[in-house]
């Protein structure tokens, strides 16, 4: 068992959910003008948020562990020949641990306002501590079949775009950025329809703390972005990868 791999992983995940998650639920809405106007973030600053986390993470992190902070990545670059089958179990139990530690650390500070409540009875919102949700936990009130093809999806092309950045003959030094440019992009587009999660690891951690209705759908957001790694793993490997790319020694 590599301790510095599943180190990286954990730091990196805590990273990832602290920053993301963090600035959703301190950020996103935060404060305003007397004219009305937002001073928080909203969909753009969270996402880009979100990119970051996976940028330094990457670049801090990617040389120890190959940098996934995600099951979903994972398990697609499983699927894809990149990683050993044998290690994915114990990067998948860092990336939890480290998902679930950085819920702790903003619940730790949010529980620090004046008034704070997950659900906002005492109005001051923390967007549902930014837990994933279909239906009526859904931004934008959409369904469990448009929250399952869109967590699908956007995994897929999460999996193309990791495992086309990190081939050989890609751009050297540039995986990081183009990384976490998708996730931005994914947020993007996502945000209203599900709160994005394209993680399990991340929606775990936030349906912990949000509880009521967030953990009974919590399969969702396992199921679909394992789904969409798995696929693009194997499509990137099948139809545009090189045999050089894959995994030598497991």
């Amino acid at each position: 068992m590599d301790i510095k791999a599943l180190g990286a992983e954990f730091f990196g995940t805590l990273g990832l959910v602290l920053g993301g998650c963090g600035a959703a639920v301190f950020a996103a809405n935060f404060g305003g003008t007397p004219e009305g106007t937002s001073l928080g973030l909203g969909f753009l600053g969270v996402s880009l948020a979100f990119g970051l986390t996976v940028v330094t993470g990457a670049y801090a992190f990617g040389h120890i562990s190959g940098g996934h902070f995600n099951p979903a990545v994972t398990l697609g670059l499983v699927a894809g020949g990149r990683f050993s089958p044998a290690k994915a179990v114990p990067y998948i139990v860092a990336q939890v641990a480290g998902a679930i530690a950085a819920a702790v650390l903003i619940w730790l500070i949010a529980s620090g306002q004046d008034g704070w409540s997950i659900t906002g009875d005492n109005g001051v919102t923390a967007g549902d501590f930014a837990a994933n949700g279909y239906g009526e936990l859904s931004p934008g009130g959409y369904t469990l079949a448009s929250a399952f093809v869109a967590e699908v999806v956007m995994t897929a092309m999460f999996l193309l775009v990791i495992m086309g950045a990190t081939a050989k003959k890609a751009a050297a030094g540039m995986g990081g950025l183009a990384i976490g440019l998708m996730l931005v992009l994914i947020h993007l587009v996502s945000i209203p329809i599900t709160n994005t999660s394209v993680n399990p690891a991340r929606s775990t951690s936030q349906a912990l703390f949000a509880g009521g209705d967030f953990i009974p759908q919590l399969w969702l957001f396992w199921v679909a972005p394992i789904i969409g790694g798995v696929v693009g793993g194997l499509i990137y490997r099948g139809l545009l990868g090189d045999r050089e790319d894959d995994l030598v020694a497991v």
